[in-house]
């Protein structure tokens, strides 16, 4: 019987060692190198399943969804009162983009997205009580520890960092929110569901909150190995119908448009087709 050459097994074994020994980061790929795409739609009231196509179960970063339980944290804590209260200016030391750079209040965070409220809040709240909220919302995988040494899960843990969530967990998380189940007062609840981007599809009255990331070593700047992801996850009701949604796309490379937005722009366009198909 013919031998197997081993000497490619062994060199990288040898490799893999002596990464480890000098420190270098040794991540396993969450998602091979292929485009991942989910749609999950769910009956809001019994949790059938209405429509279901993809990768469902694997989890990601939820980026700017996060802002959806940040929500709910930031009006049961008393951080956010209303829709437009609190409102803050904006201070040069976020180092925000150019669009965020303006006094931004529960709503305009909500609706444009912007990075430096979450973080405004979470800093309020202080490492203990945010990553209680977030165990207790058994949201993902509650990790909310940040990038390895750089002390950073107060402020970046949900972009492109540990925290990450299916859109299995998305759509059950938005179900509890919408039951009033979750581990918070009423009006976080109320507030909440009120301050999110409404839409319209087909008849649809539609509410969700989008999410973009680039997937990738946050050690590595370099455009190589980095992939889009979009998201857009809510609810949505026509008649006495009224489901929830989570809408993933994780392209093969790195993209300069902002996945998120597209992302939702396609699911609402197909959502009443895909309704039709659920009956």
């Amino acid at each position: 019987m013919r031998q197997l050459d081993r000497r490619p097994f062994v060199f990288a074994v040898v490799i893999y060692l002596l990464a480890w020994l000098f420190g270098f980061p040794i991540r396993a790929q969450s998602a091979p190198m292929e485009e991942v795409e989910c749609t999950l739609i769910l009956d809001a009231a019994s949790g059938e399943t209405l429509y279901r196509d993809g990768v469902c179960d694997q989890r990601f970063s939820p980026a700017s969804t996060f802002k959806v339980p940040l929500a709910l944290i930031g009006y049961d804590a008393g951080i956010l009162s209303d829709e437009h209260t609190p409102a803050w200016d904006y201070k040069p030391e976020f180092k925000a983009v150019k669009r965020d750079q303006k006094t931004v209040d529960p709503t305009i965070w909500e609706k444009d997205s912007v990075l430096w409220f979450s973080q405004e809040i979470t800093r309020r709240l202080g490492n203990e009580r945010f990553a209680g909220y977030v165990s207790k919302f058994d949201y993902g995988n509650t990790d909310v520890a940040g990038d390895a040494g750089k002390n950073d899960g107060l402020t970046r843990s949900w972009v492109n960092s540990s925290l990450e969530i299916s859109p299995v967990e998305q759509v059950n998380f938005m179900r509890r929110l919408l039951a009033g189940e979750l581990p918070v007062s009423d009006k976080a609840h109320a507030m909440t569901r009120a301050i999110l981007p409404t839409f319209r599809s087909g008849g649809w009255t539609v509410q969700g909150k989008t999410g973009t990331t680039r997937l990738g070593d946050s050690a590595d700047k370099s455009s190589l190995g980095w992939r889009s992801l979009g998201w857009f996850v809510g609810w949505a009701n026509k008649d006495a119908r009224n489901i929830v949604f989570a809408r993933l796309v994780i392209d093969t490379k790195r993209s300069d448009t902002p996945k998120g937005p597209q992302t939702r722009t396609m699911f609402l366009k197909e959502l009443p087709n895909l309704m039709n198909k659920s009956k």
